[in-house]
């Protein structure tokens, strides 16, 4: 198993690196055997001290990070990493109550799979992030700018980063990446939630499925000058949400 070798070794495959932090090792095990039959390396991490180590060793492609570890509240642990790694973290846990996936989205994980699941769905949910996460190519001059500037910010589309007018970067998830995108794609337009869903997700929005209001929530607290009043990103009652800027090119 890749977890036993060098950290750093998925790497070297070029091979997706998945990173599973989770304490119990016949997951691990089954998880390890059906990614890598589908061509993802996979290092393991059964506390939280060793996603540490491991992150220190090799950033990987992709976290999945289970929330009931032996050594760390998993919620915290997920606080922890959003504050020196934006890569995209899936949360694959047991405690799949609506709560848990509401506070587990606002901490700033991409995606939740609850356990038990299907290993095809949590494939689908990796390549997902995995295709959201990656740079893009350069376009042809007629496309899409590589940069669109709104109000105070400045977005690289290729490069997936964000800075104010000072150049100070604002660092953003995947997820709020995506979402931001999606928004500036058609500014001054109401964009529902189940389209929003759809573009993010490759799937419809439950009728209890508040992903898009978190991720909405979480992004405004870094493009908003004042987020307890958004300005930029308003809310359309019955609708969606709409970004109330000229964005045009930087």
């Amino acid at each position: 198993m890749t977890s036993d070798a060098n950290p750093a070794a998925a790497l070297t495959t070029g091979r997706p690196d998945v990173l599973v932090v989770d304490d119990d090792t016949d997951i691990v095990d089954l998880i390890d055997r059906y990614l890598g039959a589908h061509g993802f390396a996979v290092r393991a991490a059964h506390t939280g001290a060793d996603m540490h180590l491991a992150l220190a060793a090799a950033a990987p492609d992709v976290v999945l990070l289970d929330l009931g570890l032996p050594d760390v509240d998993g919620l915290s642990l997920l606080q922890q990493l959003r504050t020196h790694w934006q890569g995209p973290v899936i949360v694959v846990s047991g405690r799949g109550g609506a709560v848990e996936r509401v506070v587990g989205l606002e901490l700033g994980a991409d995606d939740y799979v609850a356990k038990p699941f299907d290993f095809r769905e949590l494939l689908a949910r990796i390549r997902s992030v995995l295709r959201r996460a990656a740079p893009v190519e350069a376009q042809p001059v007629a496309d899409t700018p590589r940069r669109l500037a709104f109000a105070h910010l400045v977005v690289d589309l290729a490069a997936r980063r964000m800075h104010d007018a000072a150049g100070t970067e604002i660092p953003l998830t995947t997820g709020e990446f995506d979402l931001l995108r999606a928004l500036l794609e058609r500014p001054n337009e109401v964009r529902s939630r189940d389209e929003l869903m759809t573009s993010l997700y490759g799937r419809e929005a439950g009728p209890f499925d508040r992903a898009i209001d978190v991720g909405v929530a979480r992004l405004r607290r870094k493009v908003e000058p004042d987020p307890a009043n958004p300005d930029l990103i308003r809310s359309v009652r019955g609708l969606g949400y709409l970004l109330a800027a000229e964005v045009r090119p930087a």
